[in-house]
C-alpha cells in the first residue's frame, strides 16, 4: 500500500500543476527511487544509536543508570505509539467519511475537493503506519536492550536505588571535561550536584 501511496502522491502532484515542466519530467524519473527512499528512511534511531548517543557511558555510566534511562525511553516510545494509534482511529473515520461524501456529490468542485481530503488522508494513513511500525521495532530493541544489561547487579523495581552512585560517576565525567574556558554556570552545575552527591553518600543517604 504505501508504495502506491508515494506513485499516486507524485502523480497527483504531476496533475495539479504545482510542477513547471522540467520538474514533472524529473519527479516522474525519480519515481522508483523515491518509493525506495519511502521505505528505507529512518525513522526513529538505530540501535547504533540508542547505544552511543542515548547510553553513552559518559552520561550513563553504570548498567543501572543504562537500564532505567532505557525504561524512560520505552516508556516515551510507548506513550507515543498510543497517541498515533488515537490519530490513526480518527483518520480511518475521516477516510470513511470522505469515501462517503464522495459517492454523493453532484458538484465538480465539491468532489475534487473531497478527492483532496480523501488523497490527505491516505497519505497520513500510510505515514502513520510507518511510523508505528519503526516505533514497534524501537519499543522491541529497548526490551532488548534492558535484557541485556539486567545483570542481576542492581535494582530493576526502583529506579532511586541506583541513583546516587550513577550520578556521581556521570558528574565526575562531567567535572573531568571542564576546562579553563568553562562559563560560571557549567562549572556550577556540574560542582553543586557533585558535591551534594559526594555529601550524600558519605552520610550514607
Amino acid at each position: 500500500m504505501e508504495n502506491e501511496i508515494v506513485k499516486q502522491t507524485s502523480e497527483r502532484i504531476i496533475s495539479s500543476g504545482l510542477l513547471c515542466a522540467e520538474s514533472c519530467e524529473a519527479i516522474t524519473k525519480l519515481g522508483e527511487e523515491l518509493v525506495d527512499t519511502w521505505e528505507k528512511r529512518q525513522v526513529f534511531r538505530t540501535e547504533t544509536e540508542m547505544r552511543v548517543s542515548v547510553l553513552n557511558d559518559g552520561k550513563h555510566p553504570t548498567k543501572a543508570s543504562k537500564y532505567w534511562q532505557a525504561v524512560r525511553e520505552q516508556a516515551s516510545m510507548l506513550d507515543n505509539l498510543a497517541v498515533v494509534g488515537f490519530d490513526y482511529r480518527r483518520n480511518e473515520i475521516a477516510i470513511e467519511r470522505h469515501g462517503i461524501a464522495l459517492l454523493n456529490c453532484v458538484d465538480e468542485l465539491e468532489r475534487a475537493e473531497v478527492q483532496i481530503d480523501l488523497d490527505e488522508c491516505l497519505y497520513k494513513k500510510a505515514a502513520m503506519q510507518q511510523s508505528a511500525n519503526d516505533r514497534m521495532r524501537e519499543l522491541t530493541l529497548w526490551s532488548q536492550l534492558k535484557a541485556e544489561l539486567d545483570d542481576g547487579s542492581f535494582d530493576t523495581h526502583d529506579v532511586n536505588t541506583h541513583q546516587l552512585q550513577s550520578m556521581v560517576k556521570s558528574l565526575r565525567n562531567r567535572e573531568a571535561a571542564l576546562t579553563p574556558g568553562s562559563s560560571q554556570s557549567e562549572v556550577i552545575n556540574v560542582l553543586g550536584p557533585l558535591g551534594t552527591a559526594l555529601r550524600m553518600q558519605g552520610e550514607g543517604a
